[in-house]
Parts: C-alpha cells; sequence; structure tokens
C-alpha cells in the first residue's frame, strides 16, 4: 500500500481516478489545485469544480485539500503565454501547466509531505516492465493525452499512476455513475482555463490586449510581395490559419509566417504551407535522450495523425512534406514502429525549412 495524492480536477477521469486508488488499497488524499485568481467561466480552474472535486471526495470518504498555486501559475503559465503571443508564436498553456504545475510543484509538494505518488485522470498509460517507466498512449484513442504529457521526464514518471488509462471514456463514465460520483455525467473540459469565452480569436483578444500592446499589420502574398489585405492584431494569427485573415480570396491561402516586429502576416498556398523540417527547441526525454538520426513518428497536436521522421541536432527531419508547425507549438516524439511510446518532445521554432 502507497500514499498517493491524487489531482482532483472536477472532472470525471481525476474522479475515477481517485476511485481506482482506493479500490487498489492505497491511502489516498484527494487534492484541488488553485491555479488562476482571475476571471474564467471555463476550463478546470472554476469555482464549481473545486466543489465537484469536494463532492467526490466526500463520497469516496477521502480528505480533500485546495493548494493555492496561482502565483506560481501566473509565473510558469500565464506569462510566458502573453509573451509568445507578443512574439508572434502560438503557446501550450496546458501543457506548459503539466511541465510546470502538476508534475513539479504539485509532485514536490506530494513528496515534501510523505505521499509516495500522484494520481491523475489523464488517458495514458504507463509500462514499469522493463524497470524504466514508459509513458504509453491511452487504450481509448479519442481520448488519449499522451501528447500534453509528453514534457515529462523519468523522475516525474517514477513518481506518477494513471489509473484511467487502460479504460475507454464510456467505461469511466459508467464506473462513475456505478459509485454515485457527482461527476459521472459532466462534461469535459476544451479551452483554455484562464481565458473567458473561450478559446477564439475574439476570447484571446480580450485576454490579451490588456496585457500587451497588439498591434493591426499588412497581409502579404508570399508569391506576388502584393498587400492583399489587413488583419487587426498580428498578435493573434498563428502559422496555418486560413481564415479571419481579411483576404477574400477565391484560393485557398494560409498563413506561412507571423512577423511581428514587421506588423506581416505572409500568406501562401499549397506547398508553400509545407515543411520537411522542423526545429525544436526546449527538448525533453521521457526517458534515455534520443539520439540524432533515430527514426520517430511525430505528433504536432492533441489529437493530430502521427507521421515518419528522423532526429536531427537541430530537431526533426520529415520523411515527407508536412503540415508547418506553428512556432511555440509542442511536436511529441514516439517511437517508429508503433508510434505508442512516448520519447520525448521538443517545443516548435520559426524558421521550419519548406518542402519546395
Amino acid at each position: 500500500m502507497a500514499r498517493v495524492l491524487v489531482a482532483l480536477s472536477g472532472g470525471v477521469d481525476s474522479s475515477v481516478a481517485a476511485a481506482l486508488a482506493c479500490e487498489a488499497g492505497h491511502e489516498v488524499v484527494g487534492a484541488t489545485m488553485k491555479l488562476w485568481g482571475g476571471e474564467s467561466d471555463s476550463g478546470c480552474c472554476s469555482v464549481g469544480d473545486v466543489e465537484d472535486a469536494r463532492r467526490v471526495a466526500h463520497r469516496l470518504g477521502i480528505d480533500h485539500h485546495v493548494f493555492n498555486f496561482t502565483e506560481e501559475f501566473a509565473h510558469h503559465v500565464v506569462g510566458p503565454y502573453v509573451a509568445a503571443h507578443g512574439r508572434g508564436e502560438t503557446p501550450n498553456p496546458c501543457i506548459e501547466c503539466n511541465r510546470h504545475i502538476k508534475f513539479d510543484r504539485l509532485l514536490e509538494r506530494a513528496l515534501r509531505l510523505g505521499f509516495d505518488l500522484v494520481v491523475t485522470g489523464h488517458h495514458a498509460r504507463l509500462d514499469r516492465s522493463g524497470g524504466v517507466p514508459r509513458l504509453r498512449r491511452g487504450r481509448d484513442a479519442r481520448k488519449d493525452q499522451s501528447y500534453v504529457l509528453s514534457c515529462l521526464g523519468p523522475a516525474a514518471l517514477a513518481r506518477l499512476e494513471l489509473p484511467v488509462g487502460e479504460m475507454t471514456k464510456e467505461e469511466v463514465r459508467a464506473l462513475a455513475a456505478r459509485l454515485g460520483l457527482a461527476t459521472a455525467a459532466k462534461p469535459d473540459s476544451q479551452e483554455v482555463c484562464f481565458v473567458a469565452g473561450g478559446a477564439g480569436p475574439a476570447a484571446r483578444r480580450a485576454f490579451l490586449e490588456g496585457r500587451i500592446e497588439l498591434h493591426p499589420g499588412d497581409v502579404v502574398d508570399g508569391a506576388t510581395g502584393e498587400v492583399v489585405g489587413r488583419v487587426p492584431a498580428v498578435e493573434l494569427v498563428t502559422v496555418g490559419q486560413r481564415r479571419g485573415l481579411g483576404v477574400a480570396a477565391g484560393e485557398r491561402c494560409f498563413a506561412v509566417e507571423v512577423d511581428v516586429a514587421g506588423r506581416r502576416v505572409t500568406l501562401g498556398r499549397g506547398p508553400a504551407l509545407l515543411a520537411h523540417e522542423i526545429r525544436l527547441g526546449r527538448r525533453t526525454w521521457t526517458a534515455e535522450p534520443v539520439p540524432a538520426g533515430t527514426a520517430v513518428a511525430i505528433q504536432a497536436s492533441a489529437h493530430g495523425r502521427a507521421v515518419e521522421a528522423v532526429t536531427t541536432e537541430e530537431g526533426v527531419q520529415l520523411r515527407a512534406p508536412f503540415r508547418r508547425v506553428a512556432p511555440g507549438q509542442t511536436v511529441a516524439l514516439y517511437d517508429a514502429g508503433t508510434a505508442s511510446v512516448v520519447l520525448g518532445s521538443g517545443v516548435a521554432l520559426p524558421s521550419q525549412r519548406g518542402a519546395a
């Protein structure tokens, strides 16, 4: 039996994770993290989520605590999110929250309080058969969250348990209903928790305009250099974006480069959106570092398809041209055979080499 701290977010997955930890005979305590002190109406930071977590803990007969990490969250997640937009990048705050808060600050506190493990409701699996924990995709491919955990290192994985990784979402909800947990039918959280009104351009603009200066900019045809439109805020444009660029062209065009300093968005068509190499910064490995020249599969979004690549000193070389990844986005690396084992991740840098 181990002493485990369950990260109770107020959702059904973490609720069932806590129930399974109790069923396994562990000494279980639930903890909900207060992360955002500002306005929010969605995500995992609301008052309602704390109350839902408290009700689940009461139902399971376990103690429940609320840990205030608002200062750390503002420093490690919200601040970098704002700064990244100011550089014309597209950040992934959920991954940074995992990196700095859930599997750093929370884990640190858990160990200091004498807990052996941290349990979460992520849909991913940990294979300990070889001695070193290997992070794998969850059984439910539609809900797999291995991508958002790809930033974790071996120290965090060694202290982590993922009880719902072997279950489908339907099985999770069915078990929650049988146990009488209040979160059984609660919808999944989809939005950035600290941006009120969702993650669309209007909500992001409302959040960012009080924190950084937003600048209108020209939209330029990459083939001709001609100015073909204007955008109200260059900082809100994402590489790969097609809508909302103020261009009434009959042909499908995409943003292929965002230059905040030059107040310019460059458009491209077809092949201009493709790249054969992705430069990566902030690389982390789930186990041993992967050397250059290793065949891998990469995934550039939470539910994107995995594509073949080879690691390089600077990032990855793609086997075939692939849609450009917006700078600031995380690229997860999986094993080349099954694309099931997470090897590590990196953050996409600007200046990806085009396919042409």
